[in-house]
């Protein structure tokens, strides 16, 4: 054999490598700390609100609609660029698009916290927009090096980060407040500055995974191929609807669990509201999150789907029970229940999706996993503000079932299936 032929045989070896040859922990670790802080910004931007319009001096009664109102617009500006993220990332580089999303956030906790009135408020979550379409990159970028075995572990530790950036955050940040006296602004400034650090740390420490089957064509055909792959497909179109149940119950009802709280923090023996709020949107749910890697876990024993409904039909319950705690300890012990299952389906979602999707259509599809969220975002606080005058306990049993009946969309194809001895769809 010559050199030549020797090196060509190499190059050819390299180039079909198995995803468990390739180095997966070191980008997986970085995502995971992108993911987190994201989280834990976002979280504390939303658990702090009502104290944060209560310090600009909004009457009482206009709160709540004021909360449903500004929730709405993180994802108005976001919606319509969902596919081109993930074209762009695909296209050109992932590595730019997630920086560039770091970037974003550090300018939008920058601006909450500079913000004296609602209006300025709502200026930084517009910009949120810009700042969304990275989750479904990285989660892109993993399934392309993680070993198929390690797979739902993989996909479960990485979705955990989130889950519990959203419950440090409050849990951070009620220190902050009510340990140290700090300004609510403060707290925003200072998640400002991580996001910076996760800007350099993603320049530095991280590489350029390309997809594996790189698009070709024109960026506005490529987006919209994406979007209709979706759309005429009934096994993603089933997974996403699921999804969307999933996010519009958690954006309908998690706007105004600090009301539930503070109702919850009423008579002898309250604390502080800003304690009260990172107890029971921080360590609840940060008890929760650390269960959804189990949940990959046990993905990877006895399928994804079966999970994923169990974990729907459990986040429905916990969201039915949720008004009804008695106090802000046993609140706190459903938000663990809630948050478990919350971080399981997403992470069975993730799953299905990467093991099911031929490679030419998975990578376009996991950068619009999201898309539900965006869709859900806009809707849901907005829904949920129109429910509150119905009571703050409709919030959440509407909620609970919008989410019961995503767990059908999911069951009863299984359950079929299952008697049918064939394949689930």
């Amino acid at each position: 054999m010559t050199a030549t032929t020797a090196e060509a045989g190499r190059a050819g070896a390299e180039s079909h490598l198995e995803p468990d040859a390739r180095p997966w922990v070191g980008l997986l670790v970085v995502y995971w700390i992108t993911s987190f802080v994201e989280s834990f910004g976002i979280s504390q931007v939303f658990a702090f609100m009502l104290p944060y319009l209560q310090q600009m001096g909004v009457p009482k009664p206009d709160i709540g609609p004021t909360i449903g109102i500004l929730s709405s617009l993180t994802f108005i500006l976001g919606l319509p660029l969902v596919p081109l993220w993930g074209v762009w990332a695909d296209k050109y580089s992932r590595k730019v698009v997630i920086i560039r999303s770091a970037i974003v956030e550090a300018i939008v906790f920058g601006e909450i916290a500079l913000s004296a009135t609602p209006w300025q408020m709502a200026i930084g979550l517009l910009l949120v927009g810009f700042q969304l379409g990275n989750t479904g990159v990285m989660l892109a970028a993993l399934r392309d090096v993680a070993p198929r075995p390690r797979l739902g572990v993989v996909i479960g530790l990485f979705g955990v980060s989130s889950p519990i950036g959203m419950a440090s955050g409050p849990i951070v940040g009620s220190f902050l407040i009510d340990g140290l006296h700090l300004p609510i602004a403060a707290v925003y400034w200072a998640a400002a500055v991580l996001s910076l650090g996760v800007a350099l740390l993603l320049a530095l420490g991280s590489r350029e995974i390309r997809p594996e089957v790189v698009p070709t064509g024109s960026v506005r055909s490529l987006a919209t191929r994406a979007v209709m792959g979706v759309l005429t497909d009934r096994v993603t179109m089933r997974l996403f609807a699921a999804f969307a149940t999933l996010y519009l119950a958690r954006q309908m009802s998690q706007p105004f669990l600090s009301l539930l709280v503070e109702r919850g923090n009423a008579g002898p023996g309250s604390m502080g509201l800003a304690t009260a709020i990172g107890l029971v949107t921080g360590i609840g749910p940060l008890a929760g999150a650390l269960l959804a890697p189990v949940a990959g876990w046990a993905g990877d024993r006895i399928g994804f789907r079966p999970v994923l409904a169990v974990a729907l039909v459990g986040g429905a319950t916990s969201l039915a029970v949720m008004p009804f705690a008695p106090g802000v300890l046993p609140l706190a012990a459903v938000a663990v229940a809630w948050a478990g299952c919350f971080g399981a389906v997403t992470a069975m979602v993730f799953g299905v999706l990467a093991v099911e999707l031929p490679p030419e259509r998975r990578s376009a599809t996991l950068n619009l996993v999201y898309l539900p969220l965006y869709v859900a975002g806009i809707i849901g606080p907005t829904l949920g503000a129109g429910v509150l005058t119905f009571g703050l306990d409709a919030v959440y049993v509407v909620s609970a079932v919008l989410l019961a009946a995503g767990a059908l969309l999911i069951t009863v194809p299984l359950v079929r299936a299952r008697r049918l001895s064939g394949p689930s769809v």
